[in-house]
């Protein structure tokens, strides 16, 4: 079996998600400021970026206030889940995949799932339907064959 996380790199992973997450330049997830310094990198993630709010002075790096903050399993094993979900394959399949345990991939995918459900814009309808006249022809006293014979309803016979 291949070892599909050898495959992705966590640097990649970390720079799509900053990319993603503030296309327009890093903003503090606290007071939304733009005015961010870096402030080093991760101790045992050299590739998340660790940030610091001039306006705030909060800390913060590339994971924080997302649902992928404070979990133990890498960048890589987050993103290689969302797309084994995508593929539609089950928890069993996703956990096998990746070498972890059954109920791991399971607490994953959930979280995953209510991410992208809580993140999801609510649909608003911005199109007027308009209504016309409807003819109904439901029968003359349950005798659909009366309003036939006098040609509806409105034709004077029924």
């Amino acid at each position: 079996m291949i070892n599909l996380q050898a495959l992705i790199d966590d640097a990649r992973c970390f720079e799509a998600i900053r990319t993603m997450r503030w296309p327009d330049g890093v903003r503090c997830p606290e007071c939304g400021s733009v005015e961010v310094i870096k402030a080093g990198r991760d101790d045992t993630q050299p590739e998340r970026q660790r940030d610091r709010c001039h306006g705030c002075r909060k800390r913060f790096d590339d994971l924080s206030g997302t649902l992928l903050a404070g979990h133990h399993p890498p960048v890589r094993v987050w993103v290689l889940c969302l797309d084994f979900m995508g593929l539609n394959r089950s928890n069993e399949q996703i956990a096998q995949e990746l070498g972890i345990d059954p109920d791991d991939a399971q607490v994953m995918a959930s979280q995953l799932r209510e991410g992208i459900v809580e993140r999801t814009p609510e649909v608003v309808l911005v199109v007027e339907i308009e209504c016309g006249e409807v003819d109904v022809v439901a029968g003359h006293q349950g005798h659909p064959e009366a309003v036939r014979k006098t040609g509806g309803p409105l034709a004077g016979g029924g």
